[in-house]
């Protein structure tokens, strides 16, 4: 039998993820000099790697890019002194003290206190065509990137909460906001249908789905979509200058089912926004946060994750 020989590295703050959340515990962690450990995980720098122009991270006159804000963090987290590996974790086991994780790269971290910034990851439509174009048209964050669209035609596609707040809060930018369900009915609830219903500024497209996104290389924008009708099957070109997806989030908690308690949606479950159900286990950011979703917000939680994990080893230490 082939014995595979394990790296075992000891560290006293393991964090998990590398988006603002992680990353700004990182650095609160190593200038607390808790000597703390970031494994990326398998999107380096979160969701803001694939978001071109930021224009809502406080600090920035000017829109900056998503990676390179990424890629700051980052740095500033090695440079107070973060270890940063590149790795993913594929296994944890919160029953032994101090807690172990495995990697994809045969490494084994003990820690005696974990933040997990795992991250959410929006649900796409899976067009090949929707890839070629995210950030460049394509988006699922209205938030983060309405203020491109003013006075230019958009489309929101899905059916429920998030869909209708993303289409309302884009009417306050684009010249038209058509919302596309694939059902004869919204799955949000009444009082955002009737906003919506009543905003002169959207149309509803029912029983269709896009079938494609359309656009050009040079400079690399959206132009148009297809979409089918699934009631008669029949096929038409809408001339738009964005999309949204909006049909929803998964956070990255696969990783933690059956080890931590996860709410319905699997998201971590917290006690005063950051504590879970394990001691010195913490979450930040849009892994147990479904309700804002941003950058700036995921920093802040990885902050007080931070300082919650500096209290709780000086406890266990004292």
């Amino acid at each position: 039998m082939k014995v595979i020989k394990m790296n075992n590295i000891d560290t006293s703050l393991l964090i998990l993820g590398s988006g603002p959340a992680g990353c700004t515990a990182a650095i609160y962690a190593a200038r607390a000099d808790l000597k703390p450990t970031l494994v990326h995980g398998i999107q380096p720098g979160g969701q803001l790697t694939i978001t071109t122009d930021v224009e809502n991270y406080p600090g920035f006159a000017s829109p900056i890019q998503g990676p390179w804000l990424m890629e700051q963090m980052i740095d500033q987290a090695k440079v107070v002194g973060c270890d940063v590996v590149e790795d993913n974790i594929v296994e944890v086991d919160f029953e032994t003290k101090p807690y172990k994780f495995y990697t994809s790269n045969k490494k084994v971290f003990s820690a005696k206190s974990v933040i997990i910034s795992t991250g959410a990851s929006a649900k796409w439509l899976g067009l090949e065509t929707e890839k070629q174009f995210t950030g460049f048209g394509v988006s699922a964050c209205a938030t983060c990137d309405a203020f491109f669209f003013k006075d230019k035609v958009v489309v929101v596609v899905g059916g429920g909460n998030t869909a209708v707040e993303e289409a309302l809060f884009l009417t306050k930018f684009a010249s038209k906001v058509i919302l596309i369900h694939r059902r004869d009915k919204l799955r949000a609830e009444k009082v955002l249908q009737k906003r919506l219903f009543s905003n002169n500024k959207v149309e509803i497209i029912w029983n269709s789905i896009v079938s494609e996104i359309k656009g050009q290389s040079s400079p690399k924008k959206v132009k148009s979509i297809k979409i089918k009708n699934l009631n008669d099957k029949s096929y038409a070109d809408l001339n738009i200058d964005g999309i949204f997806i909006a049909i929803g989030h998964k956070p990255n908690t696969n990783l933690f089912i059956n080890k931590l308690d996860l709410d319905q949606e699997g998201y971590i479950k917290t006690k005063n926004q950051i504590f879970t159900n394990i001691p010195g286990v913490f979450a930040a950011g849009d892994v147990h946060d479904k309700s804002y979703r941003q950058a700036v917000t995921a920093a802040g939680y990885g902050c007080m994750a931070a300082l919650e994990a500096e209290k709780f080893l000086t406890s266990i230490e004292n």
